[in-house]
Parts: C-alpha cells; sequence; structure tokens
C-alpha cells in the first residue's frame, strides 16, 4: 500500500495518521520512541504491508507487470492502487478527498519535531504539490515514477513505467477492487494491537 491507502485504513485519529505515514521511514524495533498512538499506527502499517505482499490478487497485480520492470512491480502497484483509491474517493469515504488530505498536511506541518528526517524534508513539497490528491490523475501517476527513476541511484526502468497503468488498467483496477475491502477488514481488526501483540503470537 502507498501513502493515500495507509491513511485511509490508519483510522481517523491524528496519531494514527502520523503513524501511518511515517510508516515507510522508520526502520527497526518501535519500542518507545514514538508516543503510543504512533507507535500502534506504525505496527499496523507493517501488518498491512505483510498482508498485502503476501495476497494472492496483489501477487496477480505485480504479474502484470513485463519482465523488464517486474523487480520493482510491488512499488508501481502500490500506487496504481492509490490512483483508484484516490480517484474513486467518494466511493470510499463520506469526507471528500481534498478535506482529508488537508487535514494529513497541516497534521504534518503541526508535528513537524516528531517525523523522521526524510519525511519531515519531503512534506512541504507534499503538501505544495498535494501529492495525495495529485494520485487521482494519471498524469500524476506517470510523473511520481518518472521522479522515483531519478531518485534511485542504481539503473532502474522506472522512467516511463505509467505505461504498465495505461496498458493494463482495467485489470488493475479489477485488481483493486477485489483486494481494497479485503485489506480494510484486515486494518479494521488490527487497528488499536500493539507492537508486541505481534511478539505474543509468534
Amino acid at each position: 500500500m502507498n501513502y493515500l491507502a495507509h491513511l485511509y485504513l490508519a483510522g481517523p485519529e491524528p496519531e494514527a495518521l502520523l503513524g501511518a505515514l511515517m510508516g515507510d521511514f522508520v526502520k527497526g524495533p518501535l519500542g518507545e520512541r514514538f508516543p503510543p498512538g504512533i507507535t500502534r499506527a506504525l505496527a499496523l502499517h507493517r501488518r498491512i504491508d505483510v498482508f498485502t505482499d503476501a495476497h494472492p490478487v496483489t501477487a496477480e497485480s505485480r504479474a502484470r507487470v513485463t519482465p523488464a520492470r517486474r523487480r520493482f512491480a510491488g512499488i508501481m502497484v502500490d500506487l496504481f492502487f492509490d490512483h483508484f483509491l484516490a480517484r474513486d474517493w467518494e466511493q470510499h469515504s463520506a469526507e471528500p478527498l481534498d478535506a482529508f488530505t488537508g487535514r494529513v498536511y497541516a497534521l504534518l506541518d503541526q508535528h513537524v519535531a516528531l517525523l523522521p528526517e526524510r519525511l519531515r524534508l519531503i512534506a512541504p513539497r507534499m503538501a505544495q504539490f498535494d501529492w495525495l490528491g495529485s494520485y487521482a490523475q494519471t498524469d500524476s501517476v506517470h510523473a511520481v515514477l518518472d521522479r522515483m527513476s531519478l531518485r534511485i541511484t542504481r539503473k532502474n526502468p522506472l522512467a516511463g513505467a505509467g505505461a504498465e497503468l495505461e496498458a493494463n488498467y482495467v485489470r488493475f483496477e479489477a485488481d483493486f477492487r477485489a483486494f481494497f475491502p479485503e485489506v480494510v477488514r484486515f486494518a479494521q481488526e488490527n487497528q488499536g494491537r500493539s507492537a508486541e501483540d505481534d511478539g505474543r503470537r509468534t
């Protein structure tokens, strides 16, 4: 799942939203580095990623990506699913997308001291250019993947990878529609669990 989906799945509480967005920037044991609500959201973020990566529908989606780009298929499919979520947001939430993203950007600004360094650096651009809302447009998907290709130091095939979405648009959309209700149920069942709960279950 990409940024917008993680935010949607986190729940409405401010700490849950912050933790959901911080998830891609926080590595290693969570411990007591963050307030409890953020720690729970970080743990949920990780569980959602494991659930998503192991799900047969997302495996099918990754397999739709051409072999030359398949090594990066997980990144691409996450972004494609954010596109469908943003495009059809009103089907999933009573809160308008621009109001939701505005709340998220305001939270980032208000709690900048809590943010991991890399997120702290990109948060102003995220708000200025409305990254989250822009996912609704296929042109933005193209642009995001092109920017990613420049940020990755090693040679990669992400430049022009938005063409993968265009080539299989209907199939990727069907995958999203099949998968998203299941990840929503998973997230609802796992909200509020602590990171230690995972250890107790192993």
